[in-house]
């Protein structure tokens, strides 16, 4: 994809997946054409694969359809778990575990 078009290539997101959208902050411009705009999403893809869901995407250029970045999104449910992640070199790397359980047994109780 286009390095030149991004502030950082994969910033580190901490647990935020975007499923859809784009990580404008991260944009610098289309390379290409050297506008500054909002994005496509062009290629949408959903799929699933042994229990886990594969969304993939492309994040275009709206003036000139440029390709900035391959967006990837997965979920899946392990254990008794949710599971995210996101790799995008716009949107970044993110990882993200939700108990599926009233009550995530990871966290302590409040002490009071």
């Amino acid at each position: 994809m286009c390095m030149d078009c991004v502030q950082k290539e994969y910033p580190n997101r901490g647990n935020t997946c975007l499923e859809n959208g784009s990580f404008l902050l991260n944009y610098v411009g289309c390379a290409k054409c050297s506008h500054r705009d909002f994005m496509l999403i062009n290629n949408k893809t959903t799929e699933e694969e042994d229990g886990e869901e594969i969304v993939t995407y492309d994040h275009v250029c709206k003036n000139c359809h440029h390709i900035v970045a391959r967006h990837e999104y997965t979920f899946s449910v392990v254990d008794d778990y949710q599971e995210y992640t996101m790799l995008c070199m716009l949107c970044g790397k993110a990882e993200d575990t939700i108990s599926v359980l009233p009550d995530d047994p990871r966290r302590m109780a409040p002490l009071f």
